[in-house]
């Protein structure tokens, strides 16, 4: 009984119990709102499975930086919601936060360098004080100075869990601590990129940008000042108690009786407080420009400060009704919020407030071939009154060579993020009368499964009222007239030899209306390479190259006070080159490392400048991805 070694850099092998020569470990974990418990991925073959940027996403040139995705992703939050998603990529949640279960204590230590002393730093220690009472405690580090000027970023998380169960079974307590500090370098994109040719700027950061080329820029480690930027700080805390009512049982073997307990109704509380705080801050604005780009006017020297500060205190009562007394993942949930928010800025101090209901019901069948689970919340008062969301999916396994079906359908109805009220100190569009509709947005999608082919294909329609967006730097505007958008994708694993593969994802979507939204017609991502063991017994590796395309189109702009990109219809992002890296992943028991030589495609020969690795990509305006780089990573896995 050992780790699966087999096949290579697989997709989903995960950590199993080892065998008898090996220190004992079953390590399963869940999320606060799941029924399932999952274990840990151990595959080597995809790299951004321990990165925190998705494959999805571009980003502004360096790690650290804002991000988006390529594809069409509208909010699906209902209520309050302050309006900064740039950074949501780096950040811990409260619904990513995990509850182990473990019988030995477990560790992780994952270390990551690359070009320019970029360092991505993560700790991950989990074990059971008891055996009902596990705790987990998290920690990562992401400081990149970039290649740029003012791009430096300094990213600080840490989240704590712990999950007590009573002797009896009847009672649960979760607890959540997260917390992220991050801090933003914000340059405004380069101020002349048709000299990104020269041979004076060879070396990028001697290019000017629009923002910050008077900050005191270095690649220290230990220096965490980002200059001219955005600081965003949050925190959260989560205690949700559990106790149910039931039938005890009893499992009887030789040696010992297991008590079983089997709810038939569950009582709920949950209380959580949050602190937000989003900062820009600029010491040494160039006024002109301020004036001139953002509509900010300030005297020469004075420092440029825009806060919004939350308080946010929830309370929720739920209970649960079981059916089907040995089935958990068969449940109806109903339950009531009341949530206070209070914002502090120079526009002074206001107290809001929203009461909101919700129900849910799921059922994953003992025999495990259908999985349906519906959900819902509406906002009866307050600030946010007249929200909802709706969501209901079916699933229908067909079989181990057939895989599975799933359609869905889901609706929002939404208040526009409080960057679009005029209250937060974010609201700089020189236009203080504008009021917004609620966005309303419609979603059905689908996909099927087929794991004896390595196919999967989805599809998602969208159609979307009263859209919100950036328009410019600081302009805000809806989308009144409804608008459509249909997305396709096909991911395919080919095998191309015993141990060669090539992993194929294809997304193609298309925007129908008159809406101001622009999005690549078609997106690819492929990993061609060898997975396997090369003869080694205890060795699983991956190498080959990995190619990232995206059709020509008029990509979205930033905003870098607002911390949002923005739409723009006059500069196309036509690469001349798909994004190309080559990479060795493998994996000896609980070691793991991965060595990427990535941005390859920037390599060129010139005629003045000789060969250099000079010819980068856009991922939007004025913004570009640096050069040829090193990634290094080590991770390492403990049983203590």
């Amino acid at each position: 009984m050992g780790r699966n070694m087999s096949g290579g850099g697989g997709g989903t092998d995960s950590l199993q119990r080892r065998d008898k020569n090996e220190d004992s470990i079953t390590i399963r974990f869940r999320y606060l709102d799941s029924t399932r418990n999952f274990m840990l991925d151990s595959s080597v073959n995809d790299y951004t499975s321990v990165f925190p940027i998705p494959p999805t996403h571009i980003w502004l040139g360096n790690t650290g930086s804002a991000t988006r995705s390529l594809l069409f992703s509208p909010s699906f939050q209902p209520g309050f919601d302050p309006g900064f998603h740039a950074y949501d990529a780096y950040k811990y949640t409260v619904e990513k936060a995990r509850f182990f279960n473990t019988t030995r204590p477990y560790s992780e230590l994952n270390y990551q360098l690359a070009s320019r002393q970029e360092q991505i730093i993560q700790l991950i220690h989990t074990q059971n004080i008891k055996p009902n009472w596990n705790f987990l405690f998290q920690y990562r580090l992401v400081n990149a100075s970039g290649f740029f000027k003012n791009q430096k970023n300094n990213h600080n998380n840490y989240l704590f869990t712990s999950w007590y169960q009573g002797v009896k079974k009847r009672y649960n307590a979760y607890f959540i601590l997260v917390g992220n500090k991050l801090a933003a370098g914000e340059s405004g994109g380069l101020v002349s990129p048709d000299s990104l040719g020269a041979s004076e700027y060879k070396d990028r950061f001697l290019m000017y940008t629009r923002l910050g080329n008077n900050s005191a820029n270095t690649i220290n480690f230990f220096n965490t000042d980002i200059g001219t930027g955005n600081r965003y700080n949050e925190f959260s805390v989560v205690l949700r108690q559990q106790y149910d009512f039931g039938q005890k049982d009893s499992l009887v073997t030789d040696s010992t009786v297991v008590p079983l307990f089997y709810p038939r109704l569950r009582l709920e509380h949950t209380i959580r407080y949050d602190q937000r705080n989003y900062t820009f801050f600029d010491a040494n604005g160039d006024s002109a420009y301020y004036n001139d780009a953002f509509q900010v006017s300030f005297n020469p020297g004075d420092t440029v400060r825009i806060r919004d500060q939350w308080r946010e205190l929830l309370n929720d009562f739920s209970f649960y009704t079981f059916p089907d007394a040995k089935n958990l993942q068969q449940f109806l949930k109903l339950g009531a919020s009341a949530q206070n928010m209070t914002l502090t800025n120079l526009n002074g101090k206001f107290n809001y407030f929203n009461i909101f209901g919700h129900a849910e019901y799921r059922n994953r069948t003992r025999n495990q071939k259908w999985d349906l689970e519906a959900n819902g919340k509406l906002f009866f008062a307050g600030l946010n009154s007249g929200d909802y969301h709706a969501y209901g999916s079916l699933q229908r396994y067909i079989g181990k060579r057939k895989g599975y079906v799933q359609l869905g359908f889901e609706n929002v109805n939404r208040t526009p993020s409080f960057i679009y009220n005029q209250r937060s100190a974010f609201y700089l569009d020189p236009d203080a009368t504008k009021n917004f509709n609620k966005e309303n947005t419609i979603h059905f999608f689908g996909s099927i499964y087929q794991p004896f082919l390595g196919l999967r294909l989805s599809g998602n329609y969208y159609l979307a009222t009263n859209y919100t967006y950036l328009k410019n730097n600081v302009e805000l505007s809806q989308q009144s007239s409804p608008f459509n958008v249909l997305q396709v994708t096909a991911e395919k694993v080919f095998k191309l030899g015993k141990h060669w593969r090539w992993h194929a994802d294809l997304y193609v979507q298309q925007v129908v209306g008159n809406a101001e939204v622009n999005l690549p017609l078609a997106f690819t991502r492929n990993r061609i390479g060898y997975e396997g063991n090369l003869g080694f017994k205890n060795l699983v590796i991956a190498f080959g190259t990995e190619i990232r395309y995206f059709s020509p189109y008029k990509a979205d702009g930033y905003s870098p006070l607002l911390g949002k990109f923005q739409y723009q219809d006059t500069v196309e992002i036509n690469n001349p080159m798909p994004d190309i890296a080559g990479y060795v992943h493998f994996r000896i028991k609980g070691f793991k490392l991965y060595f990427r030589a990535e941005n390859l495609n920037t390599a060129q020969f010139t005629s003045e400048n000789g060969f250099g690795w000079t010819r980068n990509n856009s991922m939007a305006p004025n913004y570009y991805y640096p050069g040829f780089m090193i990634r290094f990573g080590i991770f390492w896995s403990f049983v203590n």
